[in-house]
């Protein structure tokens, strides 16, 4: 009886290792995950902007669409406006964004001396909450006038809420006073503006008068420092809660140059400064 013939045996290919299965879906679903895509993006747009900036300081940055720069270590940035900026359209500033920097909050003008009222502070002041903004209302104080009388004009003025930022006395400049006669009218809209609001104004003033007038005087009030191109507020961290470090930031819905300021500090902490 004839052999058989043996059929050519098939060797049995394994399939791929349950770990190699396990890596491979995990690649494509990072692939088709649209984090991963943002991520690109934003590898990209970030080794674009370097290569076009070579030698910035990666801590005071230019950012482009608000045509300055920018220190890079705040969370929280605002603006302050006035007559100056004209009709704003609020909703197109709260809905501009670039690499994480968006206006948070702003502080409005609404009374100088004893007299004005910034024809556009009552539209501001409605507008800007509106479309999402915190809001702060300031007064530009004038020396030479009744302390406690301009404490009271802005009271007229201003309603303040809760959730609103605590209210601001702008100090510039003697304007032909004594320190000490200045310090003496400054000391009666601060304490007017506190009995009536229970809540502790925040100064303003820019650097060189701060550290000439007022340091050392007001132990314990929020400051808000002018400063402007400077990649570091030069005075120390715990001196101050604001910082305007631009006047000539570019906002989409202003028309005009505006100031930029950074709140030295976290959300949380940002949220127990406010008017309770």
């Amino acid at each position: 009886m004839p052999a058989r013939k043996r059929k050519p045996s098939r060797k049995k290919t394994k399939g791929l290792s349950t770990t190699l299965k396990f890596v491979m879906a995990g690649v494509v679903l990072v692939l088709l995950s649209p984090f991963y895509y943002g991520y690109v993006l934003k590898v990209a747009s970030s080794t674009w902007f370097w290569l076009r900036h070579p030698n910035e300081d990666k801590n005071y940055r230019t950012y482009e669409s608000y045509d300055i720069k920018i220190p890079k270590k705040y969370t929280i940035h605002g603006i302050d406006v006035s007559y100056y900026q004209g009709k704003i359209d609020w909703q197109k500033v709260k809905a501009m964004k670039e690499d994480g920097v968006a206006v948070d909050f702003a502080f409005i003008k609404a009374t100088e001396g004893v007299l004005n009222v910034d024809p556009y502070f009552q539209r501001n002041w409605r507008e800007a909450p509106k479309a999402g903004l915190k809001v702060g209302a300031y007064h530009f104080f004038r020396p030479k006038r009744s302390g406690l009388w301009q404490a009271n004009f802005f009271l007229q003025t201003v309603n303040i809420e809760k959730g609103d930022l605590p209210p601001v006395v702008d100090i510039e400049s003697l304007d032909g006073v004594s320190p000490d006669k200045m310090r003496k009218e400054l000391n009666a809209f601060i304490i007017q503006i506190e009995v009536k609001t229970k809540v502790r104004p925040i100064i303003y003033s820019g650097l060189k008068f701060y550290q000439d007038h007022l340091m050392g005087y007001y132990e314990g009030y929020p400051f808000w420092v002018a400063h402007y191109h400077q990649p570091k507020l030069k005075i120390p961290s715990n001196a101050w809660k604001f910082w305007q470090h631009s006047d000539k930031a570019r906002i989409n819905g202003i028309n005009h140059v505006v100031d930029f300021n950074a709140f030295n500090g976290d959300s949380l902490q940002f949220q127990q400064l406010l008017v309770q």
